[in-house]
């Protein structure tokens, strides 16, 4: 190789669609899109700012934000050496460069993700740097675009990065509650927790050519249903086609339609009134949030103390015993005359949902909870308590209904994760759990939450949302399986049980993160061993959670319930970090 053979290679680029060798700088007037086929490469968040922006109108929003490994993971690199190598490459300090600025002379805020920063994932700063940008929108009054580019949740994060979904997922849920638009560009790829949460809720869902979207990656559909996928699954047309984006748009086109859309908005906006200019309500909140998390009581404590050593592989295994009570067992033995209610009035039904009404202490409640089996029969027909998009939307139908008619919501969460089928990106996977997901952070009606078996994921997420979270002694809640975790960030699967260590998946690490408010112990063995006491202690359990939230109106209970999720920022994850 001569020594001008470096130089050289920086000024031609191999074409991923056709490998053509372009010139580099015809390929950057062309807008990093090929000219011979059209191939959209991927772009980095600052050269996305640049070609959407006007000119001189960037106002780049804080990003510094505290140091913070709130789990203190480690696989085979510690997770800060990872964020160092990160920022070395990059020059960003996070997945997501935020800034307020006009596009064809409208205002925006924008969040516009980073796929070269650890994947685009999500973690608790970007999740607290797009929810800043939010609550920007809604103090100005301007729209808010986001540009999403991400593999889903950083699973170094755990649990916490799960929360970032509902967290910034109720920002939208404010701006739209504010009549202000709010618009998703999906590009290149778009996956996990960012497609099944703020990428899909939006108003206006656009998707740039070529880009990918879906809850549910390619090797992991392929994996899980040995299948091979459909030509063009999952692309941008694709999307279009199923229904799942308002348009698909070339990136030479991608700023005139933004104009388009904002000049629309803004034509119909109403006069901003003058009033004097006050600290973001959202502000105000997260004090008051300060104030009534150190209100909390501790952990309640396991009878025996086995929670506190428990290993957390065993606590896995425990989880996923096929003995242990499901949601179908609990309706039996903890509440009474449970009337089950089907369908999605769509024109499915999902056998790993049920839902319907029931009393409590002779009070009537809406039950939604995921239904495995115990035998293989059983967990094949309910699809292993895997929710499709019918499941998702069943439930959907159910929480409305309760809040129609003033009843509480409990939902019962043991679920491996969301269907990760072929069936179920087609009928818009990641966009069911999105709205669902939107819809409880604004629902008028208590909800109480109690993860019964396994938490995985957005599918655990989607019932989630919930102003009480309790958790049983053995269930695990995580943003990925261990297994799945491993396979990505070790050398094999074969280190699940170091992945669950890592993890902090078991109940009493999610207490003390704040995760879930409350730790219900089980019988010295398990659930399984003795079912009946196990569904005693959850009676009481909810019945002692339930109770104080009859007496809180609607209004109050939405504000304390985005609270509780707006506490999972960067800056409270710095203040979690090394807590054991």
């Amino acid at each position: 190789m001569t020594a001008t053979a470096p130089r050289e290679e920086q000024l031609w680029s191999r074409c991923a669609g056709c490998a053509s060798l372009l010139y580099r700088k015809r390929l950057r007037r062309n807008l990093d899109v090929c000219p011979e086929c059209g191939e959209h490469a991927r772009l980095g968040a600052p050269e996305r700012l640049r070609q959407l922006v006007d000119p001189g109108s960037l106002r780049p929003l804080a990003d510094r934000l505290p140091e913070a490994d709130p789990i203190d993971f480690v696989d085979v690199v510690p997770y800060p050496h990872r964020l160092t190598a990160a920022r070395a490459s990059t020059g960003l300090v996070e997945a997501v460069v935020c800034a307020t600025a006009t596009i064809g002379g409208h205002p925006v805020a924008m969040a516009v993700m980073d796929f070269r920063f650890l994947g685009g994932s999500l973690g608790c700063a970007v999740g607290e740097l797009i929810t800043r940008t939010a609550e920007r929108a809604l103090d100005e009054r301007i729209p808010l675009v986001l540009v999403t580019a991400s593999g889903g949740a950083r699973m170094q994060e755990g649990a916490l990065s799960l929360m970032q979904m509902a967290t910034v997922s109720q920002a939208i849920a404010a701006l739209r509650e504010a009549g202000l638009l709010t618009v998703s560009v999906l590009t290149d790829p778009t996956y996990g927790g960012v497609a099944a949460s703020f990428a899909t809720n939006t108003d206006l869902v656009l998707a740039e050519s070529g880009a990918r979207m879906g809850f549910a990656g390619p090797r992991v559909i392929r994996q899980v249903t040995g299948r091979a996928l459909p030509e063009g699954f999952q692309t941008a047309d694709f999307l279009l086609r199923h229904g799942q984006v308002d348009m698909v748009v070339q990136r030479r086109s991608l700023r005139g339609r933004l104009v388009a859309l904002l000049a629309a908005t803004h034509a119909g906006a109403p006069t901003r009134p003058s009033v004097p200019r006050q600290e973001p309500a959202s502000h105000r909140e997260r004090l008051a949030d300060d104030d009534a998390a150190a209100a909390r009581p501790p952990a309640t404590p396991a009878a025996d103390g086995t929670a506190a050593v428990r290993d957390a592989w065993d606590t896995v295994r425990m989880a996923r015993h096929p003995g242990r009570p499901t949601t179908l067992d609990y309706l039996d033995s903890v509440f009474d005359g449970f009337v089950e209610l089907h369908g999605d009035r769509l024109g499915a039904d999902c056998p790993a949902i049920v839902g319907g009404v029931a009393r409590l202490a002779g009070r009537h409640v809406m039950v939604i909870g995921h239904q495995k089996g115990h035998t293989t029969a059983e967990l094949v027909a309910r699809n292993f308590g895997m929710a499709s998009p019918a499941g998702h939307r069943k439930a959907l139908r159910l929480m409305r209904l309760a809040a129609r008619l003033g009843l509480p919501v409990v939902t019962l969460v043991d679920t491996p994760g969301a269907d990760p089928g072929v069936s179920a990106e087609e009928h818009g996977q990641a966009a069911a759990i999105a709205e669902n997901i939107l819809a409880l952070t604004v629902l008028p009606t208590p909800v109480l939450a109690v993860i019964t078996g396994e938490g995985g994921s957005g599918g655990a997420l989607a019932l989630a949302v919930a102003d009480r979270v309790l958790m049983l002694e053995n269930a695990v809640y995580s943003v990925i399986s261990p297994e799945g975790c491993a396979a990505i960030l070790w050398p094999d699967r074969s280190a699940a049980p170091q992945a669950a260590r890592a993890l902090r998946l078991s109940a009493p690490d999610l207490r003390r993160l704040g995760v879930v408010d409350e730790v219900v112990p089980e019988p010295p063995a398990a659930a399984h061993d003795d079912p009946a006491e196990t569904a005693l202690r959850l009676r009481a359990a909810l019945l002692a959670n339930l109770l104080p939230l009859l007496d809180v109106p609607p209004a109050m209970l939405v504000r304390l319930r985005r609270q509780r999720f707006r506490r999972f920022g960067a800056a409270r994850a710095g203040q979690r970090a090394g807590v054991r």
